[in-house]
């Protein structure tokens, strides 16, 4: 059996590491971690947004924030309530930005009528989960959601602590 050996000459810098030119962008624009802890979730849908140039340009600078933000129905239609996007500084001077406009999301009329079938049972909401982009576009994951009790906040909160105490002890156990 014949081996091929190939001899490559290296410079003398070649025993460092390689770093990537460009790393992958996240995909991520912004969380609601509120929604988690105020909400239980039944359903996820993905939804587009309808939105004008300079939010998107604000959305890849991550200048959204949506804590407070809500989904409501008028008309058929869907809408984004309080999820705030700060226009750039550089923003042109035609546009009159507005930060908390609401924005209107694109579903499939179906995926509408059976939401709000079940939006019009007692105690669910839709609550935005995140915004990221898919396939250049920018999308807002929303949930159907059940308001939790305070004793629901509680419990979460105990299950959280005890969650970040095993993985102490376990930190200091394996040293």
């Amino acid at each position: 059996m014949l081996a091929v050996v190939a001899i490559v000459k290296t410079s003398p810098f070649s025993f460092y590491p390689v770093m990537a030119s460009k790393t992958a962008p996240s995909t991520r624009i912004a969380d609601n971690k509120k929604a988690a802890f105020n909400y239980f979730f039944e359903e996820c849908l993905e939804a587009g947004m309808v939105l004008e140039g300079w939010e998107v340009k604000a959305a890849r600078e991550g200048k959204v924030q949506l804590t407070d933000g809500y989904v409501v129905i008028r008309g058929g239609e869907m809408y984004v309530i309080g999820c705030q996007i700060n226009p750039l500084k550089t923003a042109s001077t035609h546009v009159n930005p507005d930060a908390i406009r609401s924005r209107k999301l694109l579903l499939h009329k179906e995926e509408i009528r059976r939401l709000i079938g079940k939006v019009e049972q007692k105690g669910y909401t839709l609550v935005p989960l995140n915004l990221h982009w898919k396939n250049g576009r920018i999308k807002c994951e929303i949930a159907l959601a059940k308001g939790k009790a305070e004793h629901d906040k509680r419990d979460t909160i105990k299950d959280r602590e005890g969650k970040r105490e095993v993985e102490r002890v376990m930190k200091h156990r394996t040293r």
